[in-house]
């Protein structure tokens, strides 16, 4: 049977912190003996390269500026990553040919829709002056993979209700920040218009009587 609750959690996760939902499942396969984890994903290469690539996503995550650059470039990865672990864990299930296609789909899909809604919330939140805001929405996220793919491995279903909930809150929160930076957009393009206009208007020459 296919897996369906933690191929959509994983994907979910995988769009939030690729690297941090591939270690995760590695280390609980590895250490806790999961049958459902696919034991490449055990392997110590993988766990090294995860780890490695997670710290380096840990650090970028606390700088607004690389924060933004590095959701650009992961645009493409995240979805791969989920499509990937979708294909590994259905085949650990021992799934169809066809089974496998839709697993690849479903895990790079919640991963995509994850990504979109996690890197344009973060787009608001580095917009921010002050350098906390955007530290702490970084450690959320980290600590909400971690917590969220632990859950899925042994809850799987209650796991992906709640992953699907986070991502419906993620798609309204990211529609408020949205509204708000074009009304932002909105007011500064019309105070510049009215700047410009009226440096013109001081430039006329009074009418002669």
């Amino acid at each position: 049977m296919l897996p369906v609750s933690l191929i959509f959690t994983s994907g979910a996760a995988s769009g939030v912190n690729c690297y941090a939902a591939v270690l995760v499942l590695g280390l609980l396969g590895r250490f806790g003996h999961i049958a459902a984890i696919p034991q490449v994903l055990e392997r110590p290469q993988v766990l090294a390269a995860a780890a490695v690539l997670y710290f380096g996503q840990f650090v970028v995550g606390k700088i607004p500026m690389l924060d933004s650059v590095w959701d650009v470039v992961h645009t493409a990865l995240r979805p791969v990553v989920g499509g990937a672990v979708g294909v590994v864990v259905a085949q650990q299930a021992h799934a169809s040919s066809a089974a496998v296609i839709a697993a690849a789909a479903l895990g790079g899909g919640s991963a995509l829709a994850a990504h979109v809604v996690k890197s344009g919330v973060r787009v608001g939140v580095n917009a921010s002056p002050e350098p906390f805001s955007n530290i702490v929405a970084s450690l959320l996220e980290d600590a909400g993979v971690v917590g969220l793919v632990s859950f899925a491995v042994f809850h799987p279903i209650p796991a992906a209700i709640i992953a699907a909930v986070a991502l419906a809150v993620g798609v309204v929160v990211f529609a408020l920040l949205a509204s708000r930076m074009r009304r932002a957009w909105r007011r500064r393009r019309e105070a510049r218009l009215q700047g410009s206009s009226g440096g013109l208007m001081t430039g006329v020459p009074a009418p002669q009587r």
